[in-house]
């Protein structure tokens, strides 16, 4: 798209039949019949105009490999049978290795080395956990890799220090031990976020390698990645970004859940961070996790922009000390349409009434993002509204019913900046900037039945 557009007929901030003129990446002139000369016309027929949608908290390359990689998880794969069949059928990479994703114990029980030569001894292969937090290694792999004279505290070794194939939070340091095969492309993950009309993505991966970092930056301005991005995980001190479509947001912090972090040392790291002025985004997804933050926050102290990732479970007794702290959420209540049945299996039932809040949340005037932490949440957003909505699991169950919010405010989660999670939702005004999304249908019809099929285009900068 160049030049002057003239988008005619749209409904636009719930009035119908409003004219929408841009030029120069800027809306210039809302009004109704507005003149043609001049510019490309686009009629909308009806359908509404709004801002086009950030995710505030995905994993990028992470997408992209896993676009790549071989399913072994549900819904495509649900049993030991059928794994073996994936695993065996899936082609192996430049340097012969086979990458799963998505695994999860109902498949095929607790797996390491010993139980993936079961499965697949031929080639090396390493397995993700869908939760993300660890890697699952076949023999071939751990040798390939040198596990054995590995010092990183995630190799997970058995009494006799032997690894056990199985790797934790340790991504970087394995990545050191792969074929070097570069960062993937994300041309085709650019194309999946634009149909689902979002044009700006919060990348939540922690400490960035240099060459992640270069490669973002280069996608978005060359436009291979059409949106733009927010940066957790970019160096604490030193050069960030540097692009205009590229900006540095909150230092991502993970206080994991299989290893809880010394006081000391996370008030350190947040010191630290809000000293160079960097406020910090903190990964939570345990009760622990959440009360271990808020007792540092509370010695510390909290600066603007300060936000929980996750908030998987947050305790009724902290939404008072969580807003008092001036703290954000940006939950993912997608993984309730997709693990939702695990949760009510798994979770321990005085658990679920904390699990993924949005609701309570908003009632306590915290500010609340929606976002999806693809690849490993569902990406589509209507999905994440839908989700947000209704609560339910893949079998119908709902999950925290009193959690529901309306179409509307799940819609909201995603419509506020990147650099504002949870704050005012943009809006389609004179002087906006063309990242916009063009809905078939008018906005109420849209959030009735939330669903991609209601995106008819996205617009903005980086798709011309």
């Amino acid at each position: 798209m160049t030049g002057a557009l003239l988008i005619a007929g749209a409904e636009v901030n719930g009035v119908a039949g409003v004219d929408v003129r841009i030029e120069d990446g800027r809306v210039v002139a809302l009004a109704r019949g507005l003149p043609r000369e001049g510019a490309a016309l686009l009629d909308a027929a009806g359908g509404a105009l709004i801002p086009g949608l950030t995710d505030h908290h995905l994993h990028l390359h992470a997408m992209a490999a896993e676009a790549a990689s071989v399913r072994c998880g549900p819904p495509a794969v649900r049993d030991t049978g059928a794994l073996r069949v994936a695993l065996a059928a899936a082609p192996a990479d430049t340097g012969g290795w086979v990458r799963g994703v998505g695994y999860v114990e109902s498949v095929a029980g607790d797996l390491d080395a010993a139980a993936l030569d079961r499965l697949h001894a031929g080639r090396p292969v390493r397995i993700q956990h869908r939760s993300g937090a660890m890697w699952m290694l076949n023999s071939a792999a751990v040798a390939a890799t040198g596990l054995a004279s590995g010092e990183h505290p995630g190799v997970e070794r058995d009494a006799a220090g032997v690894p056990t194939g199985r790797v934790w939070r340790a991504d970087d340091w394995l990545r050191t031990r792969l074929p070097d095969s570069g960062p993937p492309s994300l041309g085709v993950i650019g194309a999946e976020l634009s149909r689902f009309g979002i044009t700006s993505v919060t990348d939540a991966t922690p400490d960035l390698r240099p060459t992640s970092l270069q490669a973002i930056t280069r996608a978005a301005e060359t436009g291979e990645l059409p949106q733009r991005v927010h940066l957790l995980g970019a160096p604490l001190t030193g050069r960030g970004a540097g692009s205009s479509r590229v900006t540095v947001g909150p230092y991502k912090i993970v206080i994991a859940d299989s290893g809880l972090p010394v006081l000391s040392d996370l008030a350190d790291t947040i010191a630290t961070a809000h000293a160079v002025g960097r406020p910090v985004a903190v990964h939570c997804v345990s009760r622990e996790a959440l009360l271990i933050l808020l007792v540092v926050f509370a010695d510390v102290g909290a600066m603007p922009g300060d936000r929980i990732e996750h908030g998987a479970l947050v305790p009724r007794e902290t939404l008072s000390r969580i807003r008092d702290l001036g703290l954000r959420v940006v939950t993912q209540p997608g993984f309730l349409c997709a693990r939702g049945d695990d949760y009510l299996r798994d979770i321990d039932g005085v658990d679920l009434p904390d699990l993924y809040r949005c609701r309570s949340l908003l009632d306590a005037e915290i500010p609340l993002a929606l976002s999806s932490d693809a690849p490993y949440g569902p990406l589509d957003p209507w999905r994440v509204i839908a989700a947000a909505v209704d609560r339910r699991a893949p079998t119908g169950d709902v999950v925290g019913g009193v959690e529901c919010v309306t179409a509307a405010e799940a819609l909201n989660g995603y419509l506020a900046p990147a650099s504002d999670p949870g704050g005012r939702p943009r809006r389609v005004i004179v002087g906006a900037e063309d990242d916009l999304v063009l809905l078939r249908v008018p906005l109420a019809e849209a959030l009735a039945a939330p669903s991609a099929d209601v995106v008819r285009r996205t617009l903005g900068a980086g798709y011309r």
